[in-house]
């Protein structure tokens, strides 16, 4: 619990109202009902105000005007950013003191692991040998940590996760269940009679600090090198990255991407869902490419792509509407050329007419 005016502390906001109300969480302009707090973040659900029970309501600091609100005396708290705030605001009632479980005894544990006493280990976690753990680690049951792994303070692994050996994540990572990290890549070299025949990767996966994987993500590890998630990136469910790959600082990636092997991506750039990229590729930072896009070149800093193969989206935009327009445009272009044909046959009628009369 929190008073508004403390609430508001945290996210820079300015109260109008009763400051002192006290706040017991976080919900939705729908369910929110008294002691809550319940956030509008743009003016297109003003009509969902009505039923709203909400003791107090986070609004723009200066793009909403509420004076139904006002009148009812419900306090508001204005911030630049709604939806950040309200954010901010749901993480502080969510958060609970990590508590310590200790090692399940249904774990197994192989030789010269450094375990500190604060983590939290379940049954069924295998950890290889030489694993190192951070402080108030937290390995849910199922999770496999490869030898040698070392793994920073306050990481969360979720169920059935698989860490192969070598692999290094660094502090306050979460990694959702069934992800692979550092599995081999995807590579071969085909002999004469077209045989296929493995190339082995010797190299590791890195992971920094602040980094979330979704569930079913798979990171290979790099061919001899590393193939690094640099901090405060964001991966969706059902990823794959390939071996040597690196995203940049705070980037973005959603469902269902695949990055092929050696490219690198620069900071803040963002994926659409189910987007292609090739291999060894230079992605410049700020880079954002559309949902089901194929990516096909370099990219300098702050393009903003889309399509297949992707070009700038703008450019993309206008094919598109030219291309919901080709059924018309061929039925014009039928019948102009039948006008063509009938206007090319009705000159040469007129020129064999004019011969035959001066024949005549």
């Amino acid at each position: 619990m929190a008073t508004l005016t403390e609430l508001a502390a945290m996210v820079e906001g300015v109260v109008e109202g009763d400051g002192e109300i006290t706040i017991t969480g976080l919900n939705d302009l729908e369910r929110a009902g008294p002691g809550e707090l319940a956030f509008l973040a743009d003016s297109g659900r003003l009509d969902k105000l009505e039923r709203c029970r909400a003791s107090a309501l986070i609004i723009s600091r200066t793009r909403v005007e509420l004076p139904q609100f006002n009148e009812a005396k419900v306090a508001l708290l204005r911030v630049s950013n709604p939806y950040l705030a309200a954010t901010r605001i749901q993480n502080f009632f969510l958060a609970a003191p990590f508590k310590a479980l200790g090692v399940h005894s249904g774990a197994v544990i192989g030789e010269n692991c450094r375990i500190p006493a604060e983590v939290s280990i379940a049954a069924g976690v295998i950890l290889g040998n030489g694993v190192e753990l951070g402080a108030r680690v937290q390995l849910a049951a199922g999770a496999v940590i490869g030898d040698n792994a070392i793994l920073g303070d306050d990481v969360v692994i979720h169920p059935n996760v698989t860490l192969y050996p070598q692999t290094v994540i660094g502090h306050r990572v979460i990694i959702h269940a069934g992800s692979v990290i550092g599995s081999d890549g995807f590579g071969y070299a085909t002999d004469g009679e077209g045989r296929h025949h493995k190339r082995s990767h010797l190299g590791r996966v890195r992971i920094e600090d602040d980094v979330e994987i979704g569930a079913n993500v798979c990171i290979d590890r790099g061919t001899f090198g590393e193939t690094l998630i640099k901090a405060g990136s964001k991966i969706d469910n059902l990823v794959q990255i390939a071996h040597n790959v690196e995203i940049g600082e705070n980037s973005l990636v959603v469902a269902q991407v695949g990055i092929a092997g050696s490219t690198r991506l620069g900071r803040q750039v963002v994926l659409g869902g189910q987007t292609g990229v090739a291999g060894h590729l230079q992605i410049g930072a700020g880079v954002m490419v559309a949902a089901k896009s194929g990516v096909h070149n370099n990219q300098p800093a702050g393009a903003v792509i889309a399509g297949a193969p992707a070009i700038d989206h703008k450019k993309w935009r206008r094919s598109i509407v030219a291309l919901a327009r080709l059924p018309e445009m061929l039925r014009e272009l039928r019948d102009l050329r039948r006008q063509l044909t009938e206007l090319t046959a009705g000159e040469r009628s007129e020129k064999q007419a004019g011969k035959e009369t001066g024949n005549e």
